[in-house]
């Protein structure tokens, strides 16, 4: 079901907990620089973990956006293989909605999230507010939410009768330790004890901002070689209030390091003053070594980073991408 303006369940839900899901980013293409064996089987094994995990200890899962990594996933098997592992759940998963789950402003009929959700296999929110309540052993915490690009509330009183507590989850760039263009400071809700955020693909040390406590888990997907160090985990809160980490199987070594030692005799032909992303695109062809990822997905990575650092608009983005996979074309052709 998409849920848009209303509750999910007009009675409370019996669980033992929650589980919340970072960002799986499940994509058919494989990223850049990993070199696993096979792919996407790291990132589906993970999502089957949390699968067991939840169902043994009596958990809802919440995904907290960006369940894959275009809003448009290619590969039908690939989506039925997500659509069986979310599908094993004995509670219904529920999916907050990020900016790579969707191709325009809000989720639409073309997204690939938006058939998982009309197809049963989750319920995805797509718009920002009250969600359902759960019954965790006689406390009742609300859950709402708010997708990328909405308006996080400020004031949540009265969107839930007879809870106990309400806790929120979002999709955003919230400055947790350092500030960066576009990022919002935490700030206090009204009503709300704790927000959980998706998008940032590492954890962060929570932050109490007046009485709202919030969280940043990180992702269970390592895409890109900025967060090898990140250790993927599932965060799980029991009735007892506990915020906990399970750590999801993963191998340490899966990332191709070619070129990232960089000969301190050749300058980086990097001017950090140019912000234009097409211009990003000619620089990042000059200092990637491309024969090492026919694909163009080492480039590509390079440009991501940039992206994320620069908050470049998600329209630009897109259509340098395309850029990139024409040269991409043009070079195998040629």
């Amino acid at each position: 079901m998409i849920v848009a303006g209303h509750l999910l369940y007009q009675d409370p839900v019996q669980v033992e907990g929650l589980m919340f899901v970072g960002d799986p980013h499940i994509t058919s293409a494989r990223p850049g620089r990993r070199k696993d064996p096979t792919w996407p089987d790291p990132v589906l094994r993970k999502l089957e973990h949390c699968v067991e995990v939840a169902n043994q200890r009596g958990l809802a899962m919440i995904l907290l956006g960006d369940l894959f990594d275009d809003p448009f996933e290619k590969d039908e098997a690939l989506k039925t293989r997500v659509s069986r592992i979310l599908k094993a759940l004995k509670i219904p998963p529920i999916a907050n909605v990020g900016n790579h789950d969707i191709a325009n402003s809000r989720l639409s009929d073309g997204d690939s999230l938006a058939f998982l959700a009309v197809n049963d296999t989750l319920d995805a929110v797509a718009a920002s507010g009250p969600v359902c309540v759960f019954d965790l052993g006689g406390v009742k915490l609300g859950l709402g939410m708010t997708p990328y690009g909405q308006e996080i509330p400020t004031d949540v009183t009265g969107a839930f009768s007879g809870v106990n507590a309400v806790l929120w989850v979002t999709h955003h760039d919230i400055a947790f330790e350092e500030t960066y263009p576009g990022a919002v400071n935490p700030f206090p809700i009204e009503g709300c004890k704790l927000v959980v955020n998706g998008h940032v693909h590492t954890r962060k040390k929570h932050v109490l901002a007046g009485g709202t406590t919030w969280l940043n888990p990180g992702n269970i997907n390592r895409l890109s070689i900025d967060v090898i160090d990140h250790v993927p985990c599932a965060w799980t809160l029991d009735r007892n209030s506990r915020f906990e980490p399970v750590e999801l199987p993963h191998e340490s070594d899966v990332f191709d390091l070619t070129g990232r030692l960089v000969d301190p005799t050749k300058p980086s032909p990097r001017d950090e003053n140019i912000s234009s992303a097409f211009v990003t695109l000619l620089q990042a062809e000059d200092a990637v070594d491309t024969s090492a990822s026919a694909d163009g997905g080492i480039m590509l990575e390079e440009i991501e980073q940039k992206f994320e650092r620069d908050n470049t608009p998600d329209s630009v983005r897109a259509v340098v991408r395309e850029l990139l996979r024409e040269a991409v074309a043009r070079k195998a052709a040629a």
